[in-house]
């Protein structure tokens, strides 16, 4: 469905983040902007889980190596 765009380390960087920025979400209670790290990590972890970014899709970026034929 989509076209895969984000590369291995890329990838992991992503998830890692995200994961990050949900548990600061969970574990931080009444900062002020509560709802930024959620949204954040969400579409962080989504786009390494997926291995594709609207974003980069847009600017035409592409981290993933160049498969030899």
């Amino acid at each position: 469905m989509f076209k895969t765009n984000v590369g291995g380390i890329d990838r992991v960087i992503r998830i890692l983040l995200g994961l990050a920025l949900l548990a600061w979400w969970f574990f931080a209670p009444g900062m002020g902007l509560r709802w930024l790290p959620l949204v954040l990590g969400i579409i962080a972890l989504g786009t390494g889980l997926m291995s594709t970014c609207p974003l980069y899709s847009l600017l035409g970026i592409n981290t993933c190596p160049l498969k030899k034929a």
